[in-house]
């Protein structure tokens, strides 16, 4: 088994990397990866209805989509993650207790005792620090998982905290649960790169084949290729998720205003815009614009700015639908 300490802190990359050892590596692979601010989501899920958009703008926090199921997660450089990939005979494989049983026991060799709960979590003292994820094609399993170790508490909550009723769609849909970190529960301070040296240490003496691998230039290029083709384009991070409904209305200088939309694949089908404000010109001409673009910030300023927007709402400006619209 090749056991890999990517430095890489780049999401697109990191995430395209956990593809790469999947699909393009034969041997069995461990690796422990750490992201720098991102949310990834399952990749079922809708995107938009998984994220508190204004925090994830105003931070700059990356979005990108996973090739295994589940629900959406915040990763910062306070969290470690970790894939292992294996190649079996049949089905039995996808087995999350198998894959959490190393990272369990390098806790308790650390003083913190922590346990398998639900379908896919750890946790300690009933709170979750590890949430873990499979995919499967034809003989091989791809198994990977967070190790939330000194992250921030109020990013976790904030990125991903969404106002209700906004979409309604049959998405996957994160359940919210109580977090802790692995840092809290320890009896001596360590840092998360002591942290993953420990993890590290304990895999390679856990299996007799397991050996340290540094990507090559050629891997690294290959990784690249893929990062930018797939894992940092809108299409897969946004487009790729089943049609929604979306509705939201605020009250802004001009009255209420209020957007009604049918998004498919990303794309806006049929839009309403409704509510007590004034206008000079028929706002329908507006709607219809809008209808098969991106259901995306910049792409829907750029349609409305083809309009003289003071002749179609009285005292609503742009930033008012553009907000009212995520």
């Amino acid at each position: 088994m090749l056991c890999i300490k990517h430095q890489s802190t780049d999401p697109y990359f990191n995430i395209a990397t956990d593809e790469y050892i999947f699909k393009h590596i034969e041997e069995d692979c461990f690796m422990l990866w750490r992201n720098d601010n991102a949310i990834i989501v399952g990749k079922h899920q809708n995107t938009l209805a998984e994220i508190n958009y204004e925090y994830v703008k105003e931070k700059d926090i990356k979005i990108v989509r996973r090739l295994s199921g589940g629900g959406a997660v915040y990763h910062d450089l306070g969290n470690l993650n970790y894939s292992f990939t294996r190649t079996g005979e049949n089905y039995e494989m996808i087995d999350f207790e198998r894959y959490t049983e190393p990272i369990i026991e390098v806790l308790k060799e650390l003083g913190v005792y922590a346990k398998f709960e639900g379908r896919n979590d750890l946790t300690i003292n009933g709170k979750k620090f590890s949430g873990n994820a499979e995919h499967v094609f034809r003989n091989k399993v791809l198994h990977h998982g967070t190790l939330l170790f000194s992250s921030e508490m109020k990013d976790i909550s904030g990125a991903l905290k969404v106002k209700p009723l906004k979409y309604k769609d049959r998405a996957t849909k994160s359940i919210p649960n109580r977090v802790t970190n692995i840092s809290d529960h320890l009896e001596e301070d360590i840092t998360v790169d002591q942290f993953t040296d420990k993890v590290m240490n304990h895999i390679t003496s856990r299996f007799e084949n397991a050996r340290l691998y540094e990507f090559t230039e050629e891997d690294i290029e290959n990784i690249r290729k893929i990062r930018d083709e797939k894992y940092a384009t809108w299409e897969w991070n946004y487009g790729y998720f089943p049609n929604y409904d979306f509705r939201q209305g605020a009250r802004t200088e001009g009255g209420t205003v209020e957007v009604n939309m049918n998004v498919a694949e990303g794309k806006i089908k049929n839009l309403r815009i409704t509510g007590d404000f004034f206008h000079i010109k028929d706002i329908s001409k507006i709607e219809k614009a809008l209808e098969n673009t991106k259901h995306e910030e910049s792409e829907i300023r750029k349609v409305l700015s083809q309009f003289d927007l003071k002749n179609y709402f009285e005292k609503v400006t742009e930033n008012d639908l553009v907000s009212i619209m995520f």
